[in-house]
Protein backbone atom coordinates (compact mmCIF):
# COMPACT_ATOMS: atom_id res chain seq x y z
CA UNK A 1 0.00 0.00 0.00
CA UNK A 2 2.82 2.40 0.83
CA UNK A 3 4.48 1.76 -2.51
CA UNK A 4 1.28 2.46 -4.44
CA UNK A 5 0.59 5.58 -2.38
CA UNK A 6 4.12 6.84 -3.03
CA UNK A 7 3.73 6.28 -6.74
CA UNK A 8 0.38 8.08 -6.78
CA UNK A 9 1.94 11.04 -4.98
CA UNK A 10 4.82 11.15 -7.43
CA UNK A 11 2.42 11.10 -10.39
CA UNK A 12 0.25 13.82 -8.87
CA UNK A 13 -2.90 11.72 -8.65
CA UNK A 14 -5.61 13.18 -6.44
CA UNK A 15 -6.46 10.62 -3.79
CA UNK A 16 -9.98 11.94 -3.17
CA UNK A 17 -12.42 9.19 -4.02
CA UNK A 18 -9.72 6.56 -4.60
CA UNK A 19 -9.67 3.84 -1.95
CA UNK A 20 -6.92 1.22 -1.70
CA UNK A 21 -7.59 -2.05 0.09
CA UNK A 22 -4.85 -4.62 0.65
CA UNK A 23 -6.29 -8.13 0.91
CA UNK A 24 -6.03 -11.47 -0.83
CA UNK A 25 -9.07 -13.21 0.66
CA UNK A 26 -11.93 -12.52 -1.75
CA UNK A 27 -14.61 -12.79 0.95
CA UNK A 28 -13.04 -9.80 2.73
CA UNK A 29 -12.86 -7.85 -0.52
CA UNK A 30 -16.53 -8.44 -1.34
CA UNK A 31 -17.54 -7.53 2.22
CA UNK A 32 -15.66 -4.22 1.93
CA UNK A 33 -17.30 -3.58 -1.45
CA UNK A 34 -20.81 -4.10 -0.03
CA UNK A 35 -20.00 -1.71 2.84
CA UNK A 36 -18.28 1.10 0.86
CA UNK A 37 -20.28 0.72 -2.40
CA UNK A 38 -17.60 2.07 -4.78
CA UNK A 39 -18.36 3.28 -8.30
CA UNK A 40 -15.92 0.72 -9.74
CA UNK A 41 -13.67 -2.08 -8.51
CA UNK A 42 -10.17 -2.94 -9.73
CA UNK A 43 -8.71 -6.30 -8.69
CA UNK A 44 -4.95 -6.59 -9.16
CA UNK A 45 -4.44 -9.38 -9.78
CA UNK A 46 -6.82 -12.31 -10.20
CA UNK A 47 -3.91 -14.73 -9.65
CA UNK A 48 -3.31 -13.47 -6.08
CA UNK A 49 -6.82 -13.61 -4.59
CA UNK A 50 -8.51 -16.76 -3.29
CA UNK A 51 -11.78 -18.09 -1.92
CA UNK A 52 -11.89 -20.17 1.26
CA UNK A 53 -14.43 -22.60 -0.20
CA UNK A 54 -12.51 -23.21 -3.45
CA UNK A 55 -9.83 -25.84 -3.75
CA UNK A 56 -6.24 -25.21 -4.76
CA UNK A 57 -3.75 -22.47 -4.02
CA UNK A 58 -4.07 -18.85 -5.25
CA UNK A 59 -3.48 -18.70 -8.99
CA UNK A 60 -4.55 -22.28 -9.65
CA UNK A 61 -7.13 -23.11 -12.29
CA UNK A 62 -9.93 -23.76 -9.81
CA UNK A 63 -9.21 -20.62 -7.75
CA UNK A 64 -9.04 -18.31 -10.76
CA UNK A 65 -12.29 -19.73 -12.15
CA UNK A 66 -14.21 -19.49 -8.86
CA UNK A 67 -12.88 -16.01 -8.00
CA UNK A 68 -13.80 -14.68 -11.44
CA UNK A 69 -17.29 -16.17 -11.11
CA UNK A 70 -17.74 -14.52 -7.69
CA UNK A 71 -16.64 -11.14 -9.07
CA UNK A 72 -19.03 -11.59 -12.01
CA UNK A 73 -21.91 -12.21 -9.60
CA UNK A 74 -20.97 -9.09 -7.60
CA UNK A 75 -20.87 -6.98 -10.77
CA UNK A 76 -24.25 -8.24 -12.00
CA UNK A 77 -26.06 -7.78 -8.68
CA UNK A 78 -24.72 -4.30 -7.88
CA UNK A 79 -24.26 -2.89 -11.40
CA UNK A 80 -20.67 -2.02 -10.51
CA UNK A 81 -17.99 -2.24 -13.22
CA UNK A 82 -15.21 -4.67 -12.26
CA UNK A 83 -11.75 -4.48 -13.83
CA UNK A 84 -9.67 -7.64 -13.43
CA UNK A 85 -5.91 -7.45 -13.96
CA UNK A 86 -4.38 -10.76 -15.01
CA UNK A 87 -0.97 -12.14 -15.80
CA UNK A 88 -0.02 -13.41 -19.24
CA UNK A 89 2.12 -16.36 -20.23
CA UNK A 90 5.28 -16.24 -22.35
CA UNK A 91 3.17 -16.93 -25.43
CA UNK A 92 1.01 -13.86 -24.69
CA UNK A 93 -2.13 -15.70 -23.54
CA UNK A 94 -3.97 -14.97 -20.32
CA UNK A 95 -2.63 -17.13 -17.52
CA UNK A 96 -5.22 -19.45 -16.03
CA UNK A 97 -8.19 -21.31 -17.45
CA UNK A 98 -9.67 -20.40 -20.82
CA UNK A 99 -13.06 -19.99 -19.13
CA UNK A 100 -11.78 -16.72 -17.63
CA UNK A 101 -12.07 -15.09 -21.07
CA UNK A 102 -15.63 -16.40 -21.43
CA UNK A 103 -16.74 -15.04 -18.07
CA UNK A 104 -15.75 -11.42 -18.66
CA UNK A 105 -17.32 -9.05 -21.19
CA UNK A 106 -14.16 -7.33 -22.46
CA UNK A 107 -10.56 -8.55 -22.77
CA UNK A 108 -7.85 -5.94 -23.34
CA UNK A 109 -4.14 -6.55 -23.86
CA UNK A 110 -1.58 -3.91 -22.95
CA UNK A 111 1.41 -4.55 -25.22
CA UNK A 112 4.82 -2.94 -25.34
CA UNK A 113 8.52 -3.68 -25.08
CA UNK A 114 10.38 -2.93 -21.88
CA UNK A 115 12.93 -0.78 -23.73
CA UNK A 116 10.30 1.37 -25.47
CA UNK A 117 8.02 4.04 -24.08
CA UNK A 118 5.10 3.16 -26.38
CA UNK A 119 2.24 1.01 -25.12
CA UNK A 120 -0.53 -0.39 -27.30
CA UNK A 121 -3.94 -1.17 -25.80
CA UNK A 122 -5.55 -3.75 -28.06
CA UNK A 123 -8.99 -5.32 -27.80
CA UNK A 124 -9.20 -9.12 -27.92
CA UNK A 125 -12.85 -9.55 -26.96
CA UNK A 126 -15.64 -7.00 -26.74
CA UNK A 127 -19.32 -7.82 -26.32
CA UNK A 128 -20.26 -4.18 -26.78
CA UNK A 129 -18.39 -3.24 -29.95
CA UNK A 130 -15.53 -3.89 -32.31
CA UNK A 131 -12.19 -5.38 -31.29
CA UNK A 132 -10.30 -3.68 -34.13
CA UNK A 133 -9.77 -0.43 -32.26
CA UNK A 134 -6.41 0.22 -30.62
CA UNK A 135 -5.19 2.84 -28.21
CA UNK A 136 -1.66 4.23 -28.40
CA UNK A 137 -0.08 5.52 -25.19
CA UNK A 138 3.34 6.78 -24.20
CA UNK A 139 4.95 6.20 -20.83
CA UNK A 140 6.10 9.29 -18.95
CA UNK A 141 6.95 10.33 -15.41
CA UNK A 142 3.28 11.10 -14.88
CA UNK A 143 2.03 7.74 -16.13
CA UNK A 144 0.62 6.69 -19.49
CA UNK A 145 -0.41 9.56 -21.72
CA UNK A 146 -2.60 9.09 -24.83
CA UNK A 147 -0.90 9.82 -28.15
CA UNK A 148 -2.96 12.20 -30.27
CA UNK A 149 -1.00 11.50 -33.47
CA UNK A 150 0.51 7.98 -33.62
CA UNK A 151 1.82 8.70 -37.14
CA UNK A 152 3.96 11.58 -35.86
CA UNK A 153 5.21 9.37 -33.04
CA UNK A 154 6.19 6.40 -35.22
CA UNK A 155 7.70 8.53 -38.00
CA UNK A 156 9.26 11.12 -35.72
CA UNK A 157 12.63 9.34 -35.67
CA UNK A 158 12.69 8.56 -39.37
CA UNK A 159 16.21 8.59 -40.84
CA UNK A 160 16.46 9.71 -44.47
CA UNK A 161 19.67 8.10 -45.69
CA UNK A 162 20.66 6.22 -48.86
CA UNK A 163 21.97 3.43 -46.63
CA UNK A 164 18.58 2.82 -44.98
CA UNK A 165 16.02 0.73 -46.86
CA UNK A 166 12.78 1.95 -45.33
CA UNK A 167 9.27 2.15 -46.73
CA UNK A 168 6.55 4.21 -45.00
CA UNK A 169 3.07 2.72 -45.10
CA UNK A 170 -0.42 3.49 -43.80
CA UNK A 171 -2.26 0.89 -41.75
CA UNK A 172 -5.81 1.11 -40.44
CA UNK A 173 -6.68 -0.24 -37.00
CA UNK A 174 -10.45 -0.13 -36.71
CA UNK A 175 -11.37 3.39 -37.77
CA UNK A 176 -7.97 4.91 -37.03
CA UNK A 177 -5.33 5.22 -39.77
CA UNK A 178 -1.73 5.84 -38.82
CA UNK A 179 1.64 5.53 -40.50
CA UNK A 180 4.47 3.15 -39.80
CA UNK A 181 7.92 2.62 -41.24
CA UNK A 182 9.09 -0.77 -42.51
CA UNK A 183 12.86 -1.30 -42.52
CA UNK A 184 14.59 -4.15 -44.34
CA UNK A 185 18.12 -5.44 -44.65
CA UNK A 186 19.40 -8.11 -47.03
CA UNK A 187 22.87 -9.57 -46.78
CA UNK A 188 24.42 -12.04 -49.21
CA UNK A 189 25.50 -15.30 -47.62
CA UNK A 190 29.17 -16.09 -47.84
CA UNK A 191 30.18 -19.36 -49.48
CA UNK A 192 30.77 -22.11 -46.98
CA UNK A 193 33.78 -23.37 -48.88
CA UNK A 194 34.44 -26.40 -50.98
CA UNK A 195 33.04 -29.55 -49.43
CA UNK A 196 31.39 -27.71 -46.54
CA UNK A 197 27.59 -27.82 -46.20
CA UNK A 198 25.83 -24.59 -47.08
CA UNK A 199 23.94 -23.12 -44.14
CA UNK A 200 20.42 -21.88 -44.83
CA UNK A 201 19.88 -18.11 -44.96
CA UNK A 202 18.68 -16.31 -41.86
CA UNK A 203 15.13 -14.93 -41.80
CA UNK A 204 14.10 -12.54 -39.02
CA UNK A 205 10.89 -10.51 -38.80
CA UNK A 206 10.21 -8.16 -35.88
CA UNK A 207 6.63 -6.89 -35.83
CA UNK A 208 5.62 -8.89 -38.91
CA UNK A 209 4.35 -12.43 -39.21
CA UNK A 210 7.12 -14.74 -40.38
CA UNK A 211 4.80 -16.53 -42.81
CA UNK A 212 3.92 -13.23 -44.46
CA UNK A 213 7.58 -12.39 -44.99
CA UNK A 214 8.21 -15.81 -46.53
CA UNK A 215 5.27 -15.31 -48.91
CA UNK A 216 6.54 -11.91 -50.07
CA UNK A 217 10.05 -13.27 -50.55
CA UNK A 218 8.68 -16.04 -52.75
CA UNK A 219 6.77 -13.51 -54.88
CA UNK A 220 9.86 -11.31 -55.22
CA UNK A 221 12.01 -14.28 -56.22
CA UNK A 222 9.48 -15.63 -58.72
CA UNK A 223 8.35 -12.47 -60.50
CA UNK A 224 10.60 -9.52 -59.65
CA UNK A 225 14.15 -10.00 -58.35
CA UNK A 226 15.02 -13.56 -59.31
CA UNK A 227 15.93 -16.47 -57.12
CA UNK A 228 19.17 -14.87 -55.96
CA UNK A 229 17.23 -12.97 -53.31
CA UNK A 230 16.35 -16.29 -51.66
CA UNK A 231 20.05 -16.87 -50.97
CA UNK A 232 20.30 -13.68 -48.89
CA UNK A 233 19.78 -13.17 -45.19
CA UNK A 234 16.66 -11.05 -44.78
CA UNK A 235 15.78 -8.94 -41.73
CA UNK A 236 12.52 -7.01 -41.31
CA UNK A 237 11.77 -4.51 -38.56
CA UNK A 238 8.61 -2.47 -37.93
CA UNK A 239 9.84 0.77 -36.35
CA UNK A 240 8.10 1.73 -33.12
CA UNK A 241 7.34 -1.74 -31.81
CA UNK A 242 4.01 -2.14 -33.62
CA UNK A 243 2.84 -5.48 -34.98
CA UNK A 244 1.54 -5.56 -38.54
CA UNK A 245 -1.39 -7.87 -39.26
CA UNK A 246 -2.79 -5.70 -42.05
CA UNK A 247 -2.13 -7.22 -45.52
CA UNK A 248 -2.31 -3.72 -47.02
CA UNK A 249 1.29 -3.21 -45.90
CA UNK A 250 2.59 -5.97 -48.23
CA UNK A 251 3.82 -3.53 -50.88
CA UNK A 252 5.84 -1.56 -48.34
CA UNK A 253 7.50 -4.71 -46.96
CA UNK A 254 8.30 -6.04 -50.44
CA UNK A 255 9.72 -2.73 -51.68
CA UNK A 256 11.84 -2.33 -48.54
CA UNK A 257 13.37 -5.76 -49.22
CA UNK A 258 13.88 -4.89 -52.89
CA UNK A 259 15.47 -1.55 -51.98
CA UNK A 260 18.06 -3.25 -49.80
CA UNK A 261 18.68 -6.00 -52.36
CA UNK A 262 19.32 -3.66 -55.31
CA UNK A 263 20.97 -1.07 -53.02
CA UNK A 264 18.81 1.84 -54.12
CA UNK A 265 16.86 4.08 -51.72
CA UNK A 266 13.12 4.55 -52.02
CA UNK A 267 11.82 8.08 -52.76
CA UNK A 268 11.54 10.01 -49.46
CA UNK A 269 8.29 11.70 -50.48
CA UNK A 270 6.44 8.49 -51.38
CA UNK A 271 4.46 6.09 -49.19
CA UNK A 272 3.11 2.69 -50.13
CA UNK A 273 0.10 0.48 -49.43
CA UNK A 274 -1.52 -2.47 -51.15
CA UNK A 275 -1.86 -6.22 -50.81
CA UNK A 276 0.38 -8.52 -52.85
CA UNK A 277 -1.12 -11.65 -54.39
CA UNK A 278 0.69 -14.90 -55.10
CA UNK A 279 0.84 -14.03 -58.79
CA UNK A 280 2.68 -10.78 -58.10
CA UNK A 281 -0.46 -8.70 -58.67
CA UNK A 282 -1.44 -5.81 -56.43
CA UNK A 283 -4.85 -6.13 -54.82
CA UNK A 284 -7.00 -3.24 -53.56
CA UNK A 285 -7.42 -2.44 -49.86
CA UNK A 286 -10.16 -0.88 -47.79
CA UNK A 287 -10.38 2.81 -46.86
CA UNK A 288 -7.87 4.05 -49.44
CA UNK A 289 -9.21 7.60 -49.09
CA UNK A 290 -8.42 7.75 -45.38
CA UNK A 291 -4.96 6.34 -45.96
CA UNK A 292 -4.25 9.01 -48.59
CA UNK A 293 -5.43 11.76 -46.24
CA UNK A 294 -3.19 10.47 -43.45
CA UNK A 295 -0.18 10.33 -45.79
CA UNK A 296 -0.85 13.91 -46.89
CA UNK A 297 -1.05 15.00 -43.25
CA UNK A 298 2.44 13.61 -42.67
CA UNK A 299 3.82 15.52 -45.66
CA UNK A 300 4.03 12.82 -48.33
CA UNK A 301 3.48 14.03 -51.89
CA UNK A 302 3.12 10.68 -53.69
CA UNK A 303 1.28 7.48 -52.83
CA UNK A 304 1.90 4.16 -54.57
CA UNK A 305 -1.23 2.00 -54.49
CA UNK A 306 -2.92 -0.78 -56.51
CA UNK A 307 -4.56 0.35 -59.72
CA UNK A 308 -7.43 -2.11 -59.18
CA UNK A 309 -8.81 -0.19 -56.21
CA UNK A 310 -8.19 3.32 -57.49
CA UNK A 311 -11.68 4.60 -58.35
CA UNK A 312 -13.11 8.09 -58.70
CA UNK A 313 -13.40 8.62 -54.94
CA UNK A 314 -9.72 7.79 -54.53
CA UNK A 315 -8.76 10.27 -57.24
CA UNK A 316 -10.89 12.97 -55.60
CA UNK A 317 -9.26 12.31 -52.22
CA UNK A 318 -5.81 12.61 -53.77
CA UNK A 319 -6.71 15.82 -55.57
CA UNK A 320 -8.20 17.29 -52.39
CA UNK A 321 -5.06 16.55 -50.35
CA UNK A 322 -2.59 17.52 -53.08
CA UNK A 323 -1.18 14.01 -53.45
CA UNK A 324 -0.02 12.37 -56.67
CA UNK A 325 -1.20 8.80 -57.17
CA UNK A 326 1.22 6.23 -58.57
CA UNK A 327 -1.03 3.36 -59.63
CA UNK A 328 0.51 -0.04 -60.32
CA UNK A 329 -0.91 -3.37 -61.43
CA UNK A 330 1.90 -5.68 -60.29
CA UNK A 331 4.95 -5.78 -58.06
CA UNK A 332 7.04 -5.48 -61.22
CA UNK A 333 5.36 -2.15 -61.99
CA UNK A 334 5.88 -1.01 -58.39
CA UNK A 335 9.58 -1.87 -58.59
CA UNK A 336 10.02 0.23 -61.71
CA UNK A 337 7.98 3.14 -60.34
CA UNK A 338 9.67 3.28 -56.93
CA UNK A 339 13.24 2.17 -57.63
CA UNK A 340 13.58 2.56 -61.42
CA UNK A 341 14.76 -1.04 -61.63
CA UNK A 342 13.72 -3.41 -64.39
CA UNK A 343 12.48 -6.71 -62.94
CA UNK A 344 14.02 -9.99 -64.02
CA UNK A 345 10.57 -11.29 -64.88
CA UNK A 346 7.30 -9.41 -65.10
CA UNK A 347 4.17 -10.89 -63.58
CA UNK A 348 2.16 -8.78 -66.01
CA UNK A 349 3.55 -10.57 -69.06
CA UNK A 350 0.64 -12.06 -70.95
CA UNK A 351 0.60 -15.57 -72.31
CA UNK A 352 -1.63 -17.25 -74.88
CA UNK A 353 -4.97 -18.25 -73.41
CA UNK A 354 -4.00 -16.54 -70.17
CA UNK A 355 -1.74 -19.35 -68.90
CA UNK A 356 1.99 -19.61 -68.25
CA UNK A 357 4.01 -22.01 -70.44
CA UNK A 358 4.62 -25.40 -68.91
CA UNK A 359 8.11 -26.16 -67.57
CA UNK A 360 7.73 -29.67 -68.91
CA UNK A 361 6.98 -29.65 -72.67
CA UNK A 362 4.69 -32.34 -73.95
CA UNK A 363 6.44 -35.40 -75.32
CA UNK A 364 6.18 -36.02 -79.03
CA UNK A 365 4.01 -38.93 -79.90
CA UNK A 366 5.72 -41.71 -81.81
CA UNK A 367 4.40 -42.87 -85.16
CA UNK A 368 3.07 -46.12 -83.71
CA UNK A 369 0.85 -44.34 -81.23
Amino acid sequence: VEQVAGRAERMGINDDGVLLYSATRLENILEAVSRVKPAALVVDSIQTVFLEDATGSPGSVSQVRECATALLHAAKTTGMPVFIVGHVTKSGDIAGPRVLEHIVDVVLYLEGDADRAVRILRGHKNRYGSTDEVGVFQMSDEGMKPVASPSALFLGERVLSPDVSAAPTVTVQGSRPFMLEVQALTNERADAGEGAPQTPPIRTAVGLRFERMQLLLAVLAKFVLGRTVQKNDVFINIVGGMKLDDPSTDVAVALAIASSFVERPLPPDMCFFGEVGLGGELRPVMQAERRIAEAATMGFKRVLLPEAGSDESTVKAARKNGVELVRCKTMADALQAALDVKPTRSAARSQPKGSWPSKFPAKKKSGGE
